[in-house]
């Protein structure tokens, strides 16, 4: 804690009470806000969500005024503040990690476009199934952590180089464990998914998928943690936010290891001749699980979450399957094959813009609002007006990231077209379709992480650890479920069209329906 002077002052919850002067009032709001500790390791109560300022908040205005003193003082005085960012300093700080994750994406397509066609995706087809929960674990994971570290940055959790590599052992050893876990469920979840439509189960597709995705979610899980820390911290020492480049630089590469590993892992096992090999690299990885469990468990952040974080990440690993699902019936019919490579950019974009406006809006909250409550223009009824239309710094964020939505994926497009994949022609009809879905996605993956945000805070839960995965998730079932409805939409013209261009007369030139 700040040294206030020779005076005693008591302590209460891990943050010192105000003194009665006004001017000890003064120095002990900027010393609350200056020493965010966390509560004794020993103490099994700490949670996320304890008080990460003073017992006086702040509104925004006062924390303008508060920010106007703070300058007179000179910048010896220690005090973390809300950024202060324009719209245009917000943008240009969110648009190269954006464009970076886009280009991501745009390979993880072109990946996915090319291993369609290997021998293990063909014969044992539920790995489609695995592709978006596997994918998503950058959601469930990588972000969620990227938005725990962002914050923690910003209210001055890290500022301790001990605390600091405590946070980072600490929550790398519990992504370890929660990525081992989701990866065992999502090969169980595609496994009966795939398994209730045609009424067969054979044990060694069971195996291999299991082993694929086990070692698939640990080493992909692995690597991107350890990237996701050297970003967050080389954010707080060039001064720049995490919240706006954290979670899009998360997700940049992302999705092509996880899917160039998850490839080349599923591909060697089919070839191998030996059955027990399969099992043998499961029961590797999932042995290693109870170490990463101890090693969580020594600070009390991970350790709270290695308890109470699994619902989000199952649930979202569900929500993703679903999507998975999807993509597989699509994929299996030749007349939409082109489908495949827009999937992780129309996923992964919607997933990484989402992500950027809960890290904020979590950050927002975590510096004016006491657990269970929240701001007054948030309480009642939700409108998607709100969303959008207002000056404040979430209104800003909102709309600078609409705004990259269709600029954005028109250069993705274009660079899909250059590489020549996708099998498709970029007509006017196409990109009209495909950029009102990502906008339609996108606009509604934003009002979803308003509410959701706002609701979890309201519930005394932290929105760091649990929005994300959802929303990612969310954005992963959309993205795949509304662009197979745009390609069965552009299938269904083209034949129409077809149809009309023969000389048939109009009324026998009716839509097929979408089994057809």
């Amino acid at each position: 804690m700040v040294d206030l002077g020779p005076e005693a002052v008591p302590v209460h919850n891990g943050y010192r009470q105000e003194p009665s002067h006004v001017e000890g009032r003064r120095l002990l709001d900027r010393a609350a806000r200056s020493s965010m500790t966390l509560s004794d390791p020993a103490d099994g109560a700490y949670s996320e969500t304890d008080p990460m300022l003073g017992e006086r908040r702040l509104s925004a205005d006062e924390t303008d005024g508060r920010e106007e003193d703070d300058e007179d003082e000179g910048p010896g005085s220690g005090v973390h503040n809300m950024p202060k960012e324009s719209p245009l300093a917000m943008a240009l700080q969110i648009l190269v990690p954006f464009l970076l994750a886009g280009f991501g994406t745009v390979s993880a397509g072109m990946v996915l476009d090319v291993v369609q066609h290997w021998g293990a995706f063909q014969y044992i087809t539920e790995i489609f199934i695995l592709v978006p929960a596997l994918l998503g674990l950058k959601g469930n994971l990588e972000m969620t952590l990227a938005s725990r570290l962002s914050t923690a940055v910003n209210v001055g959790k890290m500022d301790s180089p001990i605390e600091k590599w405590n946070l980072i052992i600490g929550n790398l050893a519990l992504k370890q464990v929660q990525a081992t876990v989701v990866g065992f469920l999502a090969a169980v979840a595609a496994v009966v998914l795939g398994w209730i439509p045609e009424g067969k189960f054979q044990m060694s597709h069971a195996v291999l998928l299991c082993s694929s995705s086990v070692a698939t979610a640990f080493i992909a899980s692995l690597l991107q943690g350890i990237i996701m820390v050297g970003v967050i911290v080389g954010s707080k020492k060039t001064g720049i936010n995490p919240d706006n480049v954290a979670t899009p630089i998360a997700a940049s590469f992302g999705d092509l290891i996880t899917l160039a590993i998850l490839a080349w892992i599923s591909q060697g096992l089919y070839k191998y001749t030996y059955p027990y090999v399969s099992s043998l690299v499961c029961a590797f990885f999932m042995l290693l699980t109870p170490l990463w469990m101890v090693i969580s468990s020594k600070h009390p952040a991970s350790r709270t979450l290695l308890y109470s974080g699994w619902e989000p990440v199952i649930t979202a690993m569900v929500i993703s399957s679903i999507g998975g699902l999807i993509l597989d019936k699509t994929v299996s019919d030749p007349n939409l094959a082109g489908i495949v490579v827009y999937t992780p950019v129309i996923n992964g974009i919607g997933g990484n813009l989402v992500a950027i406006q809960s890290s904020r809006i979590s950050t927002h909250l975590h510096f004016h609002c006491a657990p269970g409550e929240v701001p007054d223009e948030t309480k009642g009824c939700y409108y998607p007006c709100r969303t959008f239309c207002g000056t404040g710094a979430n209104h800003r964020s909102a709309q600078v990231l609409i705004l990259l939505v269709v600029p954005g994926h028109v250069i993705f497009l274009y660079t899909i077209h250059l590489m020549k994949s996708g099998h498709t022609t970029l007509t006017p009809i196409f990109m009209s379709v495909y950029l009102a879905t990502a906008l339609l996605q996108v606009l509604l993956l934003l009002c979803i992480a308003d509410w959701m945000v706002h609701s979890m805070w309201r519930s005394g839960k932290d929105p760091d650890s649990f929005s994300i995965p959802y929303l990612t998730a969310l954005g992963d079932l959309l993205g795949t479920a509304l662009l197979a409805l745009s390609f069965h939409f552009l299938w269904w013209l083209w034949l129409h069209n077809l149809c009309l261009s023969s000389g048939a007369p109009q009324q026998q030139c009716s839509f097929p329906t979408p089994l057809t």
